[in-house]
């Protein structure tokens, strides 16, 4: 006899929960993006500045209202990626009951909800966000709960940190492994970065160019301006490191198989067009501040074609370089 009651019934082993997390964070990130593309603040940004974006952009240009856009572009970006992932890792390597995924779901959590908690650095708290945040994580923690019965007998944290194969240098799939390792690490690294300068500096010297104003004269329009950007930073800074964490343990985790090689290329191709595309959109195209950007896109493209043939038909993973 079944003695699941209802609500065990609809939670299922979890997976659901977590896929409903990941829908919520694509559909956050394209809320986030329409919202700035169609040159509009949020209720509580008019409420916290005193003034919409037609009214900031009275001044310089409208270059600071289009610097914040870029931001939360970037920002939307981000999650709509963390949210394709996620929906890739409850649907294949969580459902085949590998303990890795589920560690990953964990730690990529602690970082994507931890990072609502860098307003302290920067001394805004954004009501929203915290709002969704407490809506969004019940669902997420109870995901990981009911899920862990799938890979209680496999478990074992150490299974996250453990390469799925050995990296064959000599053949296409191995470069292009590293290639995409490469770029996974640089996200990462470049995230946290971008988290600690949205707590500290907030501006580096390429922003303040692109707007024409020092620190001193974004004070004198608005004293509130710096904690609500230093917000919008931080925030994607804490969507691209939670980006490069998943990347680099998907990537070295994973075995072959051409499910994988799609969701790479879309999320990558979701991060990369809009944290690169909105640069060109604004005018804010400063070779030394994109820089980073082109050599992630560049190493990512180059580790998807190199990793195309291995991951369509894995035989072919161990094909040797010419």
């Amino acid at each position: 006899m079944d003695r699941r009651t209802l609500l065990e019934a609809l939670l299922g082993d979890g997976r659901f929960l977590l896929i409903f997390t990941a829908i919520i964070l694509v559909l956050s990130g394209l809320f986030v993006i329409v919202q700035s593309v169609t040159g509009h603040f949020l209720p509580h940004d008019i409420s916290y500045l005193g003034m919409d974006a037609n009214q900031l952009s009275a001044f310089n240009n409208g270059t600071m209202t289009r610097f914040m856009f870029h931001d939360r572009v970037s920002f939307g970006g981000s999650i709509i990626a963390v949210g394709l992932l996620y929906m890739w890792l409850a649907e294949f390597p969580l459902k085949n009951k590998e303990a890795w995924a589920w560690y990953l779901f964990l730690f990529s959590g602690l970082i994507g909800f931890g990072s609502f908690l860098t307003y302290l650095g920067y001394g805004y708290l954004d009501t929203w966000h915290g709002v969704a945040t407490l809506l969004l994580l019940p669902f997420f923690v109870a995901g990981l709960t009911r899920s862990y019965s799938i890979i209680i007998r496999n478990s074992a944290v150490s299974d996250v940190f453990l390469a799925k194969e050995k990296i064959d240098f000599k053949s296409r799939y191995g470069i292009g492994r590293i290639f995409l390792l490469f770029s996974a690490t640089g996200m990462l690294l470049a995230g946290v970065t971008i988290m600690i300068v949205g707590m500290t500096t907030i501006f580096v010297p390429q922003d303040l160019e692109y707007m024409n104003i020092t620190v001193c004269g974004i004070e004198k329009i608005n004293s509130n301006l710096k904690p609500l950007i230093a917000h919008d930073r931080a925030a994607f800074g804490g969507g691209l490191a939670t980006i490069g964490l998943l990347y680099f343990f998907i990537i070295r985790r994973s075995g072959p198989s051409i499910n994988l090689w799609q969701i790479l290329a879309l999320s990558m191709t979701v991060g990369f067009s809009t944290a690169i595309g909105v640069h060109f959109l604004i005018g804010y195209t400063t070779t030394s501040h994109l820089l980073p950007a082109y050599f992630g896109i560049a190493t990512s493209v180059v580790g998807l074609i190199l990793t195309y043939s291995g991951m369509k038909s894995p035989k072919l993973s161990e094909e040797v370089l010419a």
